[in-house]
């Protein structure tokens, strides 16, 4: 099995109206690695990550996942979105199932399945609940826990703490890195936060302002027993953050 597990080769992306998003982008993301895509607003993070999804077909190039071509969406590839995208006339252990009920899982054996990951998230007590009875940070816990019960090997996540605050923010980045622990899932991280990045990410890959190609890749090496602060307050911490901001801000000038 190859430590690569996505393969993206020489990808292009252009929008009716001629919005180039992306020209010529090719990159290898690791297996069980967490992989950040960092960089200015409009460079394509989500439009790379959308088209890895099979949402969106490139203009040019392809993506291989495990050496197939991505045509479509499919079941190795799950999406967390920002904005929760949770159904509003379900409860908690629905929204976690759904994916689950797409793939004609028995009803008794996803929700068993949709129940250990509620619990997985801190959800327990919340599976009879209504997407506008919970707070911001709890829909977003729905849908990750959601993401999770498919079983998918690949996560897919577009910004999905930007819209909690820092303090929920900087927990659910504690429970990421918790979850992928006993998970050992592959993931693919779109973020604006330098910080953010640095903090959870094996891998940072660094895009360049529009049409997006790789400015840089940094392989991190924190350490991770050492405690959420102290790692925010460490040399190599501080480090990895100065450099990409000092590569980012040359191409912002």
């Amino acid at each position: 099995m190859s430590d690569r597990i996505v393969e993206i080769k020489e990808i292009g992306m252009t929008y009716e109206g001629g919005c180039e998003a992306l020209r010529g982008l090719s990159l290898d993301i690791p297996r069980s690695q967490l992989t950040s895509l960092i960089g200015p607003s409009g460079c394509g993070k989500t439009t790379l990550l959308k088209i890895m999804a099979g949402l969106i077909r490139p203009t040019k190039g392809e993506i291989l996942v495990d050496g197939k071509r991505v045509e479509g969406p499919g079941p190795k590839r799950a999406l967390v979105f920002q904005d929760f995208a949770l159904l509003p006339w379900a409860t908690t252990l629905r929204n976690v199932a759904f994916g689950l009920e797409l793939r004609k899982v028995p009803r008794r054996e996803r929700e068993r399945i949709a129940r250990a990951y509620i619990d997985q998230v801190g959800l327990s007590g919340f599976e009879k609940s209504y997407p506008h009875e919970l707070s911001g940070g709890m829909q977003q816990r729905v849908g990750l826990a959601r993401a999770l019960a498919v079983d998918a090997a690949i996560l897919l996540m577009d910004e999905p703490f930007a819209s909690v605050d820092e303090q929920t923010r900087r927990q659910f980045q504690d429970d990421l890195i918790s979850l992928l622990q006993g998970e050992r899932k592959t993931v693919v991280f779109v973020t604006h936060s330098i910080e953010e990045a640095v903090y959870v990410s094996d891998r940072i890959v660094l895009l360049s302002p529009r049409p997006g190609n790789v400015m840089q890749i940094l392989d991190t090496d924190l350490a991770r027993d050492q405690g959420a602060e102290a790692i925010r307050r460490s040399k190599a911490y501080l480090d990895y953050v100065d450099q990409l901001w000092n590569v980012l801000k040359n191409y912002l000038q």
